[in-house]
């Protein structure tokens, strides 16, 4: 990737989902270019997101694979997400129909889900794929 960002180890860091099994299936997707989105409860508030702001993705086991940099963030309830983001998101078929199901059953899963409930639907760049031998 071009624009290295040099040292990442002290940026924030995460990784995507619930659990190992979705954490490495949703890291594949953004390594594949795939998923440029993502969302979750506004209730969970911003969780020190902003525009411009990089930020690392881990595997299951906590060790970093990629750099990625917010370039949009906006709130919106979960019923106004559209198929444009859906696809965005990269999951599944990509529709907005799958995109709502497996939404859904996540938001269910953990804490709560109403089909008005505020989301944070954020869209990133991967800026750099850290290699699987990398320092953590």
């Amino acid at each position: 990737m071009s624009d290295a960002v040099g040292d990442w180890r002290g940026l924030d860091r995460f990784p995507f989902g619930d659990g190992p099994e979705l954490a490495e299936a949703l890291l594949a997707l953004v390594l594949a270019g795939t998923k440029t989105a993502t969302c979750w409860s506004a209730a969970e508030g911003l969780k020190g997101t902003a525009v411009g702001k990089r930020w690392v993705v881990e595997d299951s086991k906590g060790r970093a694979r990629a750099v990625l940099e917010t370039v949009e963030l906006t709130e919106r309830r979960f019923d106004a997400v559209d198929p444009q983001f859906a696809f965005e998101e990269g999951e599944d078929d990509r529709t907005l129909e799958s995109w709502r199901h497996a939404h859904q059953t996540y938001f269910t899963r953990n804490g709560g889900f109403a089909s008005d409930m505020p989301l944070w639907c954020a869209r990133f760049r991967l800026v750099e794929i850290i290699g699987e031998g990398a320092d953590q």
